[in-house]
């Protein structure tokens, strides 16, 4: 850390001044300080800081009002609000202002070295970071994903904990790690873990990890997601399917920065910026009792919506285009030409699925075309007009296959597809070319059945 940095104290109470005065003097920071609003709009009119802490009651007014004036003035400057003990809301209030950071009294030792490290990494990457390497991911050039863009670059710059909401297949992780690598911890882990994915009984160990002998299986101590993550980014896929006993847990380890492994007798501090995502509507969900308000409010100080494809319907030729270049060297052909005619399908499709479906349809499409140029026909969108999503514009709350009468459907219809597919190579001694002509299909057709079936 340079020991140039420099940090303005902002508090009306001298004992706090001067705590943290000899504290952050210890971390290599020449300290100013300032005990109302008036003193700290001098300081920051004529020095330039690295970092500045600030109380949320002053004498003369309040620190929003100086989050917000230091926005104008010095919006490079990270600014932390110093709150009093267990003030979710004041918190919550002052991240959404655009504060940094938040930190409570008493103040943490191991918590502020953290949050200084943290921010000092900020500055100095606000004058160099370069935005385009981690945005270039998400292509398309439709108002509403500028918007996106836009929007991903503020929130990198701040530790306030992101709630990304969308459809599924809408690129709610990539605009996760953009936020990650745009930010000061893009150095450290980005942890994304399925909140789905994981079972019940095993989520304690899994986010807060264990000792040796704690229960039975526990032969060695394992590090959580939390510890994993340290420094870091742990993105919180599917949050609503927390049971309500991990949401109590979760709540306290965000308010607390600190995690207690299975077995431990002391709590483990932890420096994680959390992000979530799901495709659910969690303000409902809170509403209907199924979604624990505070940690609604802890992790949603600020929502990023991630628009569905169909409101971005000029980006279609673009991604699809991208996607058609990255799985043609897979395939081992040059990238297939959409004609017009697919292309006004696709524009014209309401993709329930999202870009993700846009993939799978193009791969489909590859599979099936016989020359190189995919055709509106080998696109299969002849159900289009059957989906909820494309025929009113509403948000479809979950993948196509949710329903069981056609998940049991699809199941049949692909175990007839496998046992042909099979017949066809055992009696051709496994040549897929013959089999292929056997069965009628060409060649890249049977290589995209045999992937999809999972057939080695």
């Amino acid at each position: 850390m340079s020991t140039q940095a420099k940090a303005l104290i902002v508090d009306d109470e001298a004992g706090i001044r001067e705590l943290l005065s000899i504290t952050l003097g210890r971390l290599g920071l020449d300290i100013d300080t300032a005990s109302n609003l008036v003193e700290a709009r001098q300081h920051l009119a004529s020095t330039d800081y690295d970092l500045c802490f600030t109380d949320m009651r002053l004498p003369d007014g309040n620190g929003h009002s100086l989050i917000e004036f230091m926005a104008d003035v010095c919006p490079n400057t990270p600014v932390a609000m110093i709150t009093a003990y267990g003030n979710v809301e004041a918190a919550v209030q002052a991240l959404k202002a655009g504060a940094f950071d938040c930190v409570s009294k008493p103040v943490d030792l191991t918590v502020l070295r953290n949050l200084v490290q943290t921010a000092l990494r900020l500055r100095a990457e606000r004058t160099g970071a370069d935005e385009s390497n981690a945005l270039t991911r998400m292509l398309g050039e439709s108002p509403a994903l500028k918007q996106v863009r836009q929007t991903i670059a503020k929130l990198a710059r701040s530790q306030a904990p992101v709630h990304i909401s969308g459809e599924s297949g809408v690129g709610k992780e990539l605009a996760a790690r953009a936020i990650h690598e745009l930010g000061p911890r893009s150095e450290a882990a980005f942890i994304p873990v399925n909140c789905g994915a994981i079972p019940s009984e095993l989520m304690e160990s899994e986010f807060f990890g264990h000792k040796k002998g704690s229960f039975t299986g526990a032969h060695a101590d394992k590090d959580g997601l939390f510890q994993t993550a340290n420094g870091g980014t742990l993105f919180l896929d599917e949050i609503a399917e927390l049971p309500a006993h991990m949401q109590v847990k979760l709540l306290r380890v965000i308010q607390e920065k600190t995690v207690r492994p299975i077995g431990a007798r002391s709590e483990v501090p932890i420096d994680v910026r959390i992000l979530s995502a799901t495709h659910k509507p969690l303000a409902k969900l809170v509403e209907k009792g199924e979604f624990r308000q505070d940690l609604y409010y802890r992790v949603n100080v600020i929502e990023l919506r991630m628009p569905p494809l169909r409101e971005r319907r000029e980006d279609i030729a673009l991604l699809a285009n991208s996607y058609l270049s990255r799985l043609a060297p897979e395939w081992g052909i040059d990238p297939p030409n959409l004609s017009a005619g697919a292309l006004r399908a696709l524009e014209g499709y309401g993709f329930p699925g999202n870009v993700r479906e846009l993939e799978n349809i193009l791969e489909r499409a590859v599979a099936l075309s016989e020359g190189d140029t995919i055709e509106a026909d080998d696109l299969q969108l002849s159900s289009a007009d059957d989906s909820p999503a494309a025929s009113t514009g509403e948000a479809d709350s979950g993948s196509p296959t949710d329903d069981p009468k056609r998940v049991g459907l699809t199941n049949y219809i692909d175990s007839l597809e496998r046992e042909a597919l099979m017949n066809a190579l055992e009696e051709c001694r496994y040549n897929k070319t013959a089999a292929a002509k056997k069965l009628g299909i060409t060649f890249r057709a049977m290589r995209y059945r045999l992937k999809k079936l999972g057939i080695e």
